[in-house]
């Protein structure tokens, strides 16, 4: 994939991936992080004691 093209303006050059690669990197990282989040959630509660 030609990252250079000498006849695109500078808008053009700075557009969004035709692919969604953006897209997909986000989506992917904020499922990671719900998971993370969940993962650390559920360790906290279970080394939690019961209340007395």
């Amino acid at each position: 994939m030609e990252t250079y093209d000498p006849h695109k303006n500078a808008t053009e050059v700075r557009q969004a991936s035709p692919r969604k690669m953006n897209m997909r990197v986000l989506v992917l990282s904020m499922i990671g992080i719900v998971v993370l989040f969940a993962v650390i959630y559920l360790v906290y509660t279970l080394t939690q004691s019961n209340p007395a």
